[in-house]
């Protein structure tokens, strides 16, 4: 499992795989009791390991300490590299005395291959009989060793096998498998790679039709063979990612950092292969949109612990697209203060404006919760939406307006005691009861016509 992301997109500082999943259960949690499901399931004992960071190795080993039997130490887990930060202006290495951390950056998940081979993980892997590899990232919890890909995988001889799934719309940012023109064999191109005139051709889902899960199943022969025929390297595709030495300061030094994506190791292996997987194999979490979708009814846990979609979703996951203000996990967590609403029927979900959920909300086709207003508003139990129409419905959370029985008695009593007639009491009552009303004091066009004609003082008689 790829394990290296600290989740620093959705408010955190500790390892992703740490967040509460299910059931109290963090990512660890589950993929330890996955792994535990697999040796049951197998009578074998699968090797498990891990690739952390610098940032999430000390986290991670102490909370999978409770699972001794996953191993320990070098056993369990290797640690990516790192690499310098490129000054943009002249490609010189970046410097920043005032924090020389900043002077590193990680390499991007591509960084698998040379960090097993650096490690030694590689050698060991192949000195102890290991043939076969399946990798997957730590957040996806649909992705397990399955035995029908491990035979297929074995049966074809391909040396690497990337697992793809059907591209929706929410997929169109993301990577997706193309063949090479050139050569004819398959590879990923991923956003950073698309020139922007080439753009909506990228995004589009029905020409481009399949994309990387990074779910991947890797022959080490072969592996090892790439690097001894490249002298220790393995020429993945780079991207460049412009960013400032000091993330935070954005008027520090321009600097490129160099990355490459392991999946992109497809078009580096003569005969490499793909295999269409349906959605259940593919459950990541990359936004807090994700996380309430994974918390909800409209994802289920196996009991290998796998999460995978329901089947009432036909595989096709709900669409949530959380108000700014939810983009980080603490935040999110305001919205749902009893639990995930029911999503099992809901085709997407926008929020907007601050909103909480009371228990009992069920959404079923395309919904909008809006607040336009101040402070917070809690949308009660109830189902709304319909899952007979892909209209959106739009609920607006407003503010219970007052009534008349509600306001007055506190003017009536303080125009009195202020000695008004009873007649400016009731004009007044008039018009605040128009005010509480709600009703338009405007005068539309459509409502009038010009006067035409009028008597003239002169004509009177």
């Amino acid at each position: 499992k790829l394990n290296g992301g600290l989740g620093t997109g959705m408010g955190l500082d500790k390892a992703k795989s740490l967040l509460e999943v299910s059931d109290g259960n963090s990512f660890l949690d589950l993929i330890a009791k996955q792994v535990g499901s697999m040796k049951t399931a197998h009578g074998v004992d699968v090797k498990f390991m891990l690739m952390n960071s610098f940032s999430t190795s000390a986290d991670t080993l102490e909370a999978l300490a409770k699972y001794p039997e996953l191993g320990t130490g070098a056993d369990l887990e290797f640690v990516q590299n790192k690499a310098p930060k490129v000054t943009k202006s002249d490609l010189t290495p970046a410097a920043w005395p005032a924090q020389p951390g900043h002077e590193w950056c990680p390499p991007g998940h591509g960084d698998l291959y040379p960090a097993m081979l650096g490690s030694g993980t590689l050698d060991k892997l192949l000195s102890k009989g290991f043939k076969y590899m399946f990798v997957s990232n730590s957040d996806n919890l649909g992705a397990t060793m399955d035995l029908k890909l491990l035979s297929y995988f074995a049966q074809c001889k391909a040396p690497f096998m990337m697992e793809v799934a059907a591209r929706t719309d929410a997929d169109k940012k993301g990577g997706h498998l193309a063949k090479d023109k050139t050569t004819g064999g398959l590879l990923l191109r991923e956003s950073a790679q698309c020139p922007d005139e080439d753009e909506k051709a990228f995004q589009d889902v029905s020409k481009y039709t399949y994309f990387n899960t990074n779910n991947l199943w890797v022959d080490l022969v072969a592996l090892k063979a790439i690097f001894d025929k490249h002298g220790g390297s393995i020429p993945l595709p780079v991207m460049t990612n412009d960013k400032t030495v000091d993330p935070r300061d954005k008027k520090s030094t321009k600097v490129l950092q160099l990355e490459t994506a392991m999946g992109a190791a497809i078009s580096c292996f003569d005969g490499a292969a793909a295999v269409l997987i349906p959605r259940s194999r593919f459950a990541p979490v990359k936004t807090t949109n994700d996380l309430l979708a994974l918390r909800s009814d409209a994802y289920t846990l196996t009991e290998d612990f796998r999460i995978t979609l329901a089947p009432e979703r036909a595989g096709v996951p709900p669409n949530i697209k959380l108000d700014g203000r939810y983009k980080f996990v603490d935040a999110m967590e305001t919205v749902i203060p009893e639990g995930a609403p029911s999503l099992i029927g809901c085709k997407s979900l926008a929020v907007e404006g601050e909103v909480a959920f009371a228990k009992g909300v069920v959404f079923k086709g395309c919904v909008v919760v809006k607040n336009s207003g101040e402070g917070l508003k809690t949308l009660q139990a109830g189902t709304y939406g319909s899952s007979d129409s892909d209209e959106k419905v739009v609920i607006e959370l407003a503010t219970k307006a007052p009534t008349m029985d509600e306001v007055w008695p506190a003017y009536e009593a303080k125009m009195k005691a202020e000695g008004l007639t009873s007649a400016a009491v009731a004009a007044f009552k008039y018009n605040l009861g128009v005010l509480v009303s709600g009703a338009s004091t405007m005068i539309p066009e459509s409502a009038i016509a010009p006067v035409e004609t009028l008597p003239a003082l002169e004509s009177l008689t």
